[in-house]
């Protein structure tokens, strides 16, 4: 009887696994959903603008065709190539400095801030400026640097400057004081979440064997927290190079980025160039991104 009750169950379940799919076919089900809304709404929109970056155009509309007019005229003008240094430079610079604060502050909300409550509070207090908006906060600047702003007002009623400072406000120094301003939180987030991750008692057995502070930050927690440095590099990176507002606000219009001129061309109904210049910004943007993953594997962090 168990016999025969046995071959009965595995008659039973034949069926049912001739319907079973295949597992590569079901990850590949599975994994749809999220391929055709990134093909919707990322893939499809960079492939119009790469189609419409070689159409041709006049004052009058845009007509479709195959030419590499525009390209020509985007990587063939100095000026072109004057505006990108230019948005690098930019990148550079606040790179540079949000990694700086960024990661001091990450430093101290993860080793020096003892309780897990007061870790949180701190961190929602970094984020309290993102309730309002990143135009709103960058025009903050303006009655703070000023000719007859707060601080031209306080040095020269403390009788530390003769005359207001004339390159605080419409220079690069607020182009990029503004950039670091907004974007020092997309750095400081991906730091704190490494630096918590890492285990104390690694750095315990560093002072255990004699290791001072400096090289324990050197060697033993700078590495681990390449992954959050990486990704915050990234998301400023990306940011700043797409940046036009602050660069056009806080420069006064007397500086450019690869951004802004992208945003006149647009102005201008030259949309093909537009899109040219765009394609050659996410190029330019890839490699940078690229660059970084080759220096740090984020997928420690992933």
């Amino acid at each position: 009887m168990a016999t025969i009750a046995s071959k009965l169950a595995e008659t039973a379940d034949k069926p049912a696994r001739r319907r079973a799919l295949p597992p590569a076919l079901l990850s590949y089900l599975q994994a749809s959903p999220l391929v055709l809304i990134l093909g919707f709404f990322f893939l499809l929109p960079i492939l119009m603008i790469a189609v419409v970056s070689f159409w041709d155009y006049d004052f009058a509309g845009l007509y479709p065709d195959f030419l590499t007019m525009n390209y020509e005229e985007t990587l063939g003008s100095w000026i072109t190539w004057k505006t990108y240094l230019n948005t690098l430079k930019y990148t550079v610079v606040v790179w540079a400095l949000t990694l700086a604060i960024g990661f001091w502050v990450a430093y101290f909300l993860a080793f020096h801030v003892r309780t897990t409550t007061m870790q949180m509070l701190l961190f929602l207090v970094c984020t309290v400026p993102f309730l309002t908006s990143n135009i709103i906060r960058m025009i903050s600047w303006i009655p703070v640097l000023g000719r007859n702003g707060l601080i031209n007002t306080a040095l020269v009623d403390m009788g530390i400057i003769p005359e207001p400072i004339e390159w605080l406000l419409y220079s690069d120094f607020a182009v990029v004081l503004a950039l670091v301003h907004l974007n020092t939180l997309f750095m400081v987030t991906p730091i704190f979440n490494t630096l918590m991750r890492i285990d104390r008692s690694l750095i315990e057995a560093a002072r255990d064997c004699g290791a001072t502070g400096g090289q324990i930050l050197w060697n033993v927690i700078l590495p681990l927290a390449k992954p959050g440095i990486a990704i915050g590099s990234i998301f400023v990176v990306t940011l700043t190079m797409a940046d036009f507002s602050t660069v056009q606000v806080m420069s006064g219009g007397q500086s450019a980025s690869v951004a802004l001129m992208m945003k006149n061309q647009m102005s201008l109904l030259q949309y093909p160039a537009a899109a040219a210049n765009a394609v050659v910004l996410l190029v330019v943007v890839l490699l940078m991104v690229a660059a970084i993953l080759r220096v740090v594997d984020i997928r420690k962090e992933l």
